[in-house]
C-alpha cells in the first residue's frame, strides 16, 4: 500500500487529496485558497468534518508546509515519510507529452518552456510541485498533463488553417484541456456500457470552464478547446469560439489593447457577459425560472452551442453510444441538460427521463429512457484519482 498526494496548484490556490493506493481510498482532502493574501483560507477534511483556518499565507511554500503540518497534527499521518509520492496536475504539456511523466530535470524544463502557452497555469503548477519537493525530499513526483489525453488527435483535427510554418516554428495548434477528466469519464462510460469491444462516447465537461471530447474505443478523436482553454463552447466567463475579425473591430470601437481584449474574452464574456447576471449557472438557473429574459437567452444560447458540438462529434464518430455529462454544470444543472438534449433529440433520437434527470445524486447514473437511441449519463469526474493512478503506474508503487 502507498500513500499518494494528488495536487492541483493554481496561481492563488492549492487543492489536494491524499490517497491510499491501489485501493483508491481518500484519506483526506482540502484546499488552500487566497495564497499571497493576509486572509488566506486553509480547509482540510478530518474524520468527515471540514476544519477551516483563516490566516496569512505568503506563498505556495507556506501553503504546502501548512497542509503537511496539519496532516501530522490531526494524526492523519504519523510523519511525512508516510507520503510515498505526489502527482501534480499540469495544464499544458504541449507536443512533448502524450502521457504523464516522472519529474526530472528535462520534464521540468519542458513544463517551464510551455508556460508561454499557459501563462496562468503552468507557472503555478511548477511552484506547487517545487514546494512539495522541497518539503518532501524523500518522495517521488509525477507530472499529469491536461493535454496528454488529446495527443491522439490526428493533424486534420489539431491543425488550424493558418500558414503551416506557424505550427512548425511556434507550435500553434489545438491542444485541448480537461484531458484528465475526459479520460476518467469516458473510461467510466465504457464500463457502464459493459466494456463493449468498440465504443463511441461524447464527453461534456461543463463547468465554469467547459469542453467536449469525442472518444472512440477509449481514444480521443477530437476536443473543443484549442491552442488555449479559451476556445470551444461558451463558458462561465470565457467566450468560446468567436470570429477573429470581431477582435480588432471591438478593440478600435472600445479603444482596447490586445491584453484588455483578451481579458474581456477570458473574464467578462460567456454566461456573465451575455446575461449580465452572473458567471454562476445557479444564479442563471434561478433567474431562468423567474422568467428573466436575459437568463433565458443565455441558457438557450449555451445549450445551442453545446448541442452543435455534440452534433459535429456524432458525425465524426459515425454515431454515438453514450453522451456523458460531468463537472459542475454537467453534473448539477438539470435544466441545461434538458435544453441541450431537446436541441439534439430529433436528429439523434435522444430522450431523457426527466424524473431521473432532476434527481439529485452524486452517483454515476443513466438518465436516458429505454427508447433513447443514445444513452445519456451523468458521471461525476474524479481528476484526483486519475492523478493518483498515473503516479502509481509510472513509479511502479
Amino acid at each position: 500500500m502507498s500513500k499518494i498526494m494528488a495536487v492541483n496548484a493554481g496561481s492563488s490556490s492549492l487543492k489536494f487529496q491524499l490517497f491510499n493506493m491501489p485501493e483508491e481510498t481518500v484519506i483526506t482532502s482540502g484546499v488552500v485558497e487566497r495564497i499571497g493574501f493576509d486572509d488566506g483560507i486553509f480547509t482540510i477534511k478530518v474524520d468527515g468534518e471540514k476544519i477551516k483556518t483563516v490566516t496569512p499565507i505568503k506563498d505556495h511554500t507556506v501553503a504546502v508546509n501548512m497542509l503537511l503540518k496539519a496532516l501530522v497534527e490531526h494524526k492523519i499521518v504519523a510523519s511525512y515519510d508516510e507520503i510515498d509520492a505526489c502527482g501534480h496536475r499540469v495544464v499544458q504539456g504541449g507536443p512533448y507529452f502524450d502521457d504523464s511523466c516522472i519529474v526530472n530535470e528535462d520534464s521540468e524544463a519542458k513544463v517551464e518552456e510551455l508556460s508561454e502557452l499557459a501563462p496562468l497555469h503552468n507557472p503555478a503548477n511548477l511552484i506547487g510541485m517545487r514546494a512539495f519537493r522541497e518539503a518532501l525530499p524523500h518522495a517521488k513526483h509525477v507530472f499529469v498533463f491536461d493535454t496528454a489525453f488529446h495527443q491522439t488527435m490526428d493533424e486534420e483535427r489539431y491543425l488550424y488553417a493558418l500558414p503551416y510554418e506557424y505550427y512548425t516554428k511556434h507550435q500553434v495548434r489545438k491542444y485541448g484541456a480537461h484531458g484528465t477528466s475526459h479520460k476518467y469519464v469516458s473510461g467510466r462510460a465504457i464500463e457502464m456500457l459493459g466494456h463493449p469491444e468498440h465504443s463511441k462516447i461524447i464527453v461534456c465537461h461543463l463547468g465554469n470552464g467547459a469542453s467536449l471530447s469525442a472518444v472512440k474505443d477509449g481514444v480521443c478523436v477530437d476536443t473543443s478547446m484549442g491552442f488555449t482553454p479559451l476556445a470551444g463552447v461558451m463558458m462561465g466567463t470565457r467566450s468560446g469560439d468567436v470570429d477573429p475579425s470581431v477582435l480588432p473591430y471591438v478593440m478600435r470601437k472600445e479603444n482596447l489593447s490586445i491584453d484588455e481584449m483578451l481579458n474581456v474574452l477570458n473574464k467578462k464574456s460567456g454566461m456573465l457577459g451575455v446575461s449580465g447576471i452572473s458567471s454562476d449557472s445557479r444564479d442563471i438557473e434561478n433567474a431562468y425560472y423567474d422568467g428573466n429574459q436575459d437568463a433565458i437567452r443565455t441558457s438557450n444560447l449555451y445549450a445551442r452551442i453545446v448541442s452543435k458540438y455534440i452534433g459535429s462529434y456524432f458525425v465524426e464518430l459515425g454515431g454515438c453510444d453514450a453522451i456523458a455529462f460531468t463537472a459542475g454544470l454537467g453534473e448539477n444543472a438539470a435544466y441545461l441538460r434538458t435544453l441541450i438534449v431537446n436541441d439534439i433529440s430529433e436528429a439523434l433520437g435522444v430522450e431523457i427521463d426527466e424524473a431521473l434527470n432532476g434527481k439529485r445524486s452524486g452517483d454515476d447514473r443513466v438518465i436516458s429512457t429505454d427508447a433513447s437511441k443514445v444513452k445519456v449519463m451523468i458521471i461525476p469526474t474524479n481528476e484526483e484519482v486519475m492523478i493518483a493512478r498515473d503516479t502509481v503506474r509510472l513509479l511502479g508503487l
